[in-house]
């Protein structure tokens, strides 16, 4: 039974629970994930399925996909991801009804990318002094250590290149399901923009 899917993020909004209490909740819109191939410990060292998600033009596709997708009488896919863990048959699909309302599920996505930032921002540093003759209001400070070894250690919290990156936010509890729009809603906030692709996967699993 399929545990994960692919969707992508809409928008957040707040919706009320049964008990009457106000919730911040992310719309993710789950396509039918439709299974384009399966891969086997066997032939492939590892189980997973390869689905095919989000609509595109058949003039879009390049030839090995289209093929794929005329051999499996699947309309043509803008996106082929796979899903580890999750088995199925070629020409199944996975719909937003795989979820529960109450499940906890593990959103992963790529993060906002907020281009070069200093260790302020991007760290939690502390500023310096703003007084006046001060020359270290935003400066890191000191970085390394003394003549020996006389280097900067790797792994040093420094300026750099802030999100665009993978993350996840795990144990977020799925508030309504919707198989007629395919929209899952799930309390809080999930990483990426704006028709971000997310992966969702049920917690533990």
């Amino acid at each position: 039974m399929a545990t994960a899917i692919f969707g992508r993020k809409k928008h957040m909004t707040q919706a009320f629970q049964d008990d009457g209490t106000l919730v911040s909740v992310t719309v993710i819109e789950v396509e039918p994930n439709f299974i384009t191939a399966v891969r086997t410990a066997d032939e492939n060292g590892y189980d997973a399925v390869q689905v095919g998600f989000g609509t595109v033009p058949s003039r879009k596709v390049n030839k090995s996909h289209a093929g794929a997708f005329e051999k499996h009488e699947t309309p043509p896919r803008k996106h082929l991801r796979e899903l580890r863990g999750v088995t199925g048959e070629v020409g199944e699909s996975l719909a937003a009804d795989v979820f529960e309302v109450g499940d906890k599920v593990h959103v992963t996505a790529t993060s906002k990318g907020k281009g070069f930032q200093g260790t302020i921002k991007r760290h939690g540093f502390a500023r310096g002094p703003v007084s006046h003759g001060s020359h270290n209001v935003r400066a890191p400070g000191s970085v390394g250590a003394s003549a020996d070894p006389a280097r900067v250690f790797k792994g040093q919290k420094m300026p750099g290149q802030m999100g665009n990156k993978n993350a996840t936010v795990k144990n977020l509890r799925v508030a309504h399901v919707d198989p007629e729009k395919n929209e899952l809603w799930v309390r809080g906030g999930v990483p990426g923009g704006k028709n971000a692709v997310v992966r969702i996967r049920k917690a533990g699993e």
